[in-house]
């Protein structure tokens, strides 16, 4: 490889013209694509394409010659981790490989990878460019626990006109945020504009632009009987896992709400269908689950005061724009010798 180019394969389904938006803004790329081997796209976020694309036999051989002749792939092959261990395995010059989603870390992780093949090849996440969009959704959950919708959808299918209801108010409330990333940064400037008061989780920062507090994950106990809604958007890791469950339930403001965009792992969802039952807790807003799909079984499906958003909230037409210009940026950084952007952290992988 020229240490002046990057030979780039196109892994995943993408338009002919934000291919050339990507060597527009970066010409030292040496783009491949070859649009017969991949399946058509049935919207602007669909990074899988149509599941009844299937290649013959040959045209698998020659998806794999390609992709295993690249410096960088951009993204996943065929969003299959094992498809991913086989590419990183076959291609010892394959030297960056660029995720579509912001939780990429944990497509990287169930590719079983090596400590080796880890340190040689560099896994970048498309965080940021879903912020602005889960951020609204958060709002639109809170704001949704707040105006009882639940108790106003039910009155308006069975035409009743009752005592007038108070509502509570989104200015009156504190809102805890856990985590401050891309997504959490978004949600405190939007909570702001509402005049929340907002705490915020963060291991590491003593402040947070646009918190009132921020409390170290350690020391999240004392503040929860003060919090009237939570907005989790921390990944899936081994240390989120279940974070939030019975003690964190039982400590809020009874008839609180909780919003998940961030993984649903980090939500124990025994305890939250129980805390949604009893009353402890208000509403949930849940654009992700823990197994998803969302099991035909759950309780979640039916409990009236539950929204469930089939991990579609952070879809947005301009998204593989968005995509395509970070990509090339970090292109650039790469060339230049430069850290990349939204790096995979390959020990806890987020």
């Amino acid at each position: 490889m020229s240490a002046s180019r990057l030979r780039v394969v196109m892994a995943t389904p993408l338009d002919q013209q934000l291919c050339d938006h990507i060597v527009a803004l970066e010409p030292r790329i040496d783009l491949v694509w070859e649009p017969s081997l991949l399946p058509t796209r049935r919207f602007a976020t669909d990074y899988r394409g149509d599941p009844a694309f299937a290649r013959t036999p040959a045209e698998q051989q020659q998806y794999e010659a390609l992709i295993d002749s690249a410096d960088v792939l951009y993204g996943i092959p065929d969003l299959n981790p094992a498809a991913l261990q086989r590419t990183v395995l076959a291609n010892p010059r394959l030297r960056w490989v660029q995720t579509m989603a912001a939780g990429g870390g944990g497509q990287v992780k169930e590719a079983g990878l090596s400590l080796a093949d880890l340190n040689r090849v560099m896994f970048t996440t498309s965080a940021g460019v879903h912020g602005r969009p889960l951020a609204e959704f958060a709002l639109f959950g809170l704001l949704a626990g707040a105006k009882m919708l639940p108790e106003l959808l039910a009155q308006q299918r069975d035409h009743l006109w009752p005592e007038r209801l108070q509502m509570r108010h989104l200015a009156d409330q504190t809102i805890l945020v856990l985590g401050t990333g891309g997504i959490g940064r978004e949600v405190i400037c939007l909570l702001g504009a509402f005049g929340c008061h907002v705490i915020a989780t963060s291991r590491h920062a003593t402040t947070v632009a646009g918190a009132d507090e921020v409390v170290h994950p350690d020391n999240l106990a004392a503040a929860l009987g003060r919090v009237d809604g939570i907005v989790v958007t921390l990944p899936g890791t081994d240390a989120t896992a279940g974070l939030i469950g019975e003690g964190v339930f039982s400590a809020l403001k009874p008839g609180g709400t909780l919003v998940n965009v961030g993984r649903g792992t980090v939500v124990d969802e025994p305890a939250l269908i129980t805390a949604l039952q009893n009353g402890q807790l208000g509403y949930a807003a849940l654009d992700v689950v823990a197994h998803e799909p969302l099991a035909a079984q759950s309780a979640l499906w039916d409990l009236p005061n539950v929204l469930i958003s089939p991990h579609s909230a952070a879809l947005a037409a301009n998204e593989p724009r968005l995509i395509a210009e970070l990509f090339a940026a970090n292109a650039a950084n790469l060339l230049d010798g430069h850290p990349l952007f939204n790096r995979v952290d390959t020990v806890e992988f987020y």
